[in-house]
C-alpha cells in the first residue's frame, strides 16, 4: 500500500441491518477503484450520547471478509478499553490470516462515555487511559514476534497488560504480525506513532459551517509533527502511512464537497484516503461513493 495514494471506504456497523451492510461489501469487492475496506469500533452508535445500535465490529468483520478478497481491511480506530490486547493479539492474528496478510491493526485510547458507563467498562482520565493504550501496542507488538510463536514464549513486566511466558499460537501469517496505524493527536500520541507504527490515522475531517470545505489544516499540522518526531529519533518516513478520513455524506453535493476534501488532503501529504459511507445506504450508495468521489480521485492522482 504504498507509492501512491490508496482509496478505501468505510461502512462502519451502526444504525444498519445485517442484510444491508452485506449487500454493502459484497458491492465493495466489485469496485477496484477501493484497496481498502473500514469500519469504526463501537458498541453503541457514537454519535448519540447514549445508546444506538451497532454491531460488534472485528466479528463483522470477519464475517465479512470473503467479500472482499484482495483488498486490505483495517478498524479506523479500536478502542483499546474494549479489548484486554492479549485478546486483541489472537483476533487480529485470525484476521491476519483470514485476509492472507492484508489486515490492519488501527488502535487508539477510546473516549466515548457513553459506550463505557452503561456497561460498566472502565475509561481511566488521561494520562493512565494513554498509559494503558501505550503498553498495548507493545503487547501487541511483543505477541506479534516470533518468540510468541516457541515456547518458551514471550514475557514482559507491564504496570497493566503483564505478559508471562505467553504464546501467541497459531502466529500471524506476516511476520512481525499485521501493520499497526495508531490514532493520537497529542504529543505521547504523535511520539508513539513515531517510534513503533507503521501508519497515523488522523480522525474525521468534518467540514466547519460556514468555511471552505477543504480545511485541512490541522491534518497538515499534525502530519507535520510525525515527521518531526521521526527525524529526531533518526527513523525513514518512507512507506509510513498518512491517513486522512471524511464523510461522504448522502447527497450529490455532500459527495462534491467530500471530493474536494479528499483532493486536498491528498495534496497536503496524504498517502491513504478513507471515505465514510453511512452504511444504510447499502450497495447504491457504494455505487455512488464509487462513482462520484473514488473514481474522479483516481483519475486525478493516478
Amino acid at each position: 500500500m504504498t507509492g501512491r495514494i490508496s482509496i478505501g471506504i468505510k461502512t462502519s456497523p451502526q444504525e444498519v441491518d445485517w442484510p444491508t451492510l452485506e449487500a454493502a461489501w459484497a458491492r465493495i469487492g466489485e469496485h477496484d477503484v477501493f484497496e481498502s475496506v473500514w469500519m469504526n469500533d463501537h458498541i453503541t452508535n457514537a454519535t448519540q450520547e447514549r445508546g444506538g445500535r451497532s454491531w460488534e465490529s472485528l466479528t463483522a468483520m470477519a464475517a465479512l471478509a470473503h467479500h472482499v478478497p484482495g483488498k486490505w481491511l483495517g478498524n479506523g480506530v479500536l478502542s483499546n478499553t474494549f479489548r484486554h490486547p492479549a485478546v486483541l493479539a489472537k483476533q487480529a492474528t485470525l484476521l491476519d490470516h483470514i485476509t492472507r496478510g492484508r489486515f490492519i491493526v488501527g488502535l487508539g485510547a477510546g473516549w466515548h462515555v457513553g459506550e463505557h458507563i452503561p456497561f460498566g467498562i472502565p475509561l481511566p482520565d488521561m494520562p493512565e487511559r494513554f498509559d494503558r493504550f501505550e503498553s498495548a501496542v507493545h503487547v501487541l507488538r511483543a505477541l506479534f514476534s516470533e518468540e510468541a510463536t516457541r515456547e518458551p514464549g514471550v514475557s514482559r513486566p507491564d504496570r497493566f497488560y503483564p505478559l508471562d511466558g505467553a504464546t501467541n499460537l497459531p502466529g500471524p501469517l506476516t511476520p512481525g504480525g499485521p501493520p499497526m496505524w495508531l490514532g493520537g493527536n497529542k504529543r505521547r500520541g504523535i511520539a508513539l506513532a513515531a517510534s513503533v507504527a507503521q501508519g497515523w490515522y488522523m480522525p474525521a475531517v468534518v467540514p466547519h459551517e460556514g468555511a471552505r470545505p477543504s480545511d485541512l489544516d490541522y491534518f497538515s499540522d499534525r502530519r507535520d509533527a510525525v515527521l518531526a518526531a521521526m527525524d529526531a529519533i533518526g527513523r525513514d518516513p518512507a512507506g509510513f502511512a498518512f491517513v486522512a478520513q471524511m464523510p461522504t455524506g448522502r447527497t450529490p453535493a455532500e459527495h462534491a464537497n467530500a471530493l474536494e476534501l479528499a483532493q486536498d488532503a491528498v495534496r497536503r501529504g496524504a498517502t491513504h484516503v478513507v471515505l465514510g459511507m453511512p452504511p444504510a445506504l447499502g450497495s447504491a450508495g457504494v455505487d455512488a461513493v464509487a462513482r462520484e468521489i473514488a473514481v474522479p480521485l483516481r483519475e486525478e492522482f493516478g
